[in-house]
């Protein structure tokens, strides 16, 4: 099963996420088998972390709270929140295996969170072809319930020149309650 995991700093925890960066890629190590995406959020100044994303294949919803809930940085208090989700890898790869490599061109998280209503219509289950073509999409899939059953949006990982070029990536925007964009790169130890 495949889980996207976004957390999301606090404001002001810049000093202990640095403090604790070895404790997190020691942990992160620990799932490398099991990792199909991951790397940082930026704030607008496009310096500063604003949070974590990590999709990963793992064997169940309680394996994937664990994930979320032992990482040393949550432990520690450096983020406000955790958004976890089932997820399905339409693209079936990593980010590794992406054609446009690890830089060159902006990267962007766009999350599509779908309506809270019981009649809420699930949309954009598949990536979308003219990104795909084109080879700026990373990652891509819908958000599900634990049990798979339920829509609660979509999620992909992008190249993009900007923002509103990344927003793009979601065929429907009128069909999610709300549409973040958050500046993304590539994670892992650096080389």
């Amino acid at each position: 099963m495949e889980f996207l995991c976004y957390h999301r700093d606090r404001i002001g925890s810049l000093p202990l996420r640095d403090a604790l960066i070895e404790s997190h890629w020691a942990y992160m190590d620990q799932y490398a088998k099991e990792m199909i995406a991951r790397g940082p959020t930026f704030g607008e100044d496009g310096e500063a972390p604003s949070g974590s994303v990590h999709i990963l294949d793992l064997p169940d919803a309680g394996a994937a709270r664990a994930f979320a809930f032992d990482e040393p940085n949550y432990q520690a208090g450096v983020y406000r929140d955790v958004m976890l989700r089932r997820w399905r890898n339409v693209l079936g790869r990593t980010m590794w295996d992406f054609p446009g490599g690890r830089t060159g061109g902006d990267r962007f998280l766009v999350i599509g969170l779908g309506a809270a209503t019981a009649t809420g219509q699930a949309v954009d289950l598949e990536a979308p072809s003219d990104w795909e073509d084109r080879g700026d999409l990373i990652a891509y899939g819908p958000l599900l319930s634990d049990d798979g059953a339920t829509w609660l949006g979509t999620a992909a990982l992008v190249r993009a020149p900007d923002p509103e070029a990344a927003r793009a990536v979601l065929p429907t925007p009128d069909s999610y309650a709300d549409v973040e964009v958050h500046d993304w790169q590539f994670g892992g130890r650096p080389s």
